[in-house]
């Protein structure tokens, strides 16, 4: 089935699975071949995301790797403190390429307190304290039946999601633009690039203006990180 037929049946399916999961629960369908406006269609309000917003930066990074296999309920936290429950089954067209995500993402929030409620009135008030810590860091880190993703983002913009990508890889690095020598710039390039960061638009020219050179001194160093033998000057 070619990607658009994918694209096609999911989007009817958002509305009736969002209604008959647990809530508050979000279903979203990402069109893999949309990016970065991935957003296709999307049921329930758990992030505050809306059509045509873009992907997480995860999902971009697995599109990137070519990584196309399924992420079954895995934590995630939401920069408010609500813990997520996520799930992202990726579907790909008749050649292998990746065409659709279709992710679940329900607010657990609710269940870590009572859990904590709980524990107090079972543990009493002196043991409680360390178990409900015990718990929430469980919660905020712990895989059910899938991988630790407690750090997946959930951007709003194009412009969001590039901004994040830059400073993480930036982080990642761990010098400040100001202080970089060539080689740490061919590292955030060669970070961005694993992050699947050049698949959004204007990418080199984001990039380029974070780190103080030309989109051109960008390409040379994409090269340089993917074995070309053309260098930067």
């Amino acid at each position: 089935m070619d990607a658009e037929s994918i694209n096609c049946v999911l989007e009817l399916l958002v509305e009736p699975l969002q209604a008959s999961v647990p809530q508050p629960t979000e279903v979203v369908l990402h069109d893999l071949q949309r990016i970065p406006d991935t957003v296709r269609a999307i049921a329930g309000v758990v992030t505050g995301r809306r059509i045509g917003d873009p992907p997480t930066d995860k999902l971009l990074e697995r599109v990137a790797a070519g990584d196309l296999s399924h992420e079954i309920g895995y934590r995630s936290q939401l920069p408010d403190g609500r813990i997520l429950q996520s799930t992202t089954i990726i579907y790909s067209d008749r050649d292998g390429r990746a065409a659709a995500a279709l992710c679940l993402n329900t607010d657990v929030s609710a269940w870590v307190t009572l859990r904590a409620a709980m524990d107090r009135f079972v543990l009493g008030h002196e043991a409680a304290p360390a178990q409900t810590q015990a718990s929430l860091a469980a919660h905020r880190s712990a895989p059910s039946s899938g991988p630790v993703n407690g750090s997946e983002y959930f951007p709003h913009s194009v412009e969001e999601l590039s901004g994040r990508l830059v400073d993480a890889a930036i982080s990642t690095v761990g010098v400040l633009p100001e202080k970089m020598r060539k080689e740490h710039k061919v590292q955030v390039v060669a970070e961005l690039d694993r992050r699947g960061f050049f698949l959004i638009k204007q990418a080199a020219e984001t990039v380029a203006a974070a780190l103080g050179v030309t989109r051109f001194t960008i390409y040379n160093y994409l090269n340089e990180v993917n074995g070309s033998t053309e260098q930067s000057d």
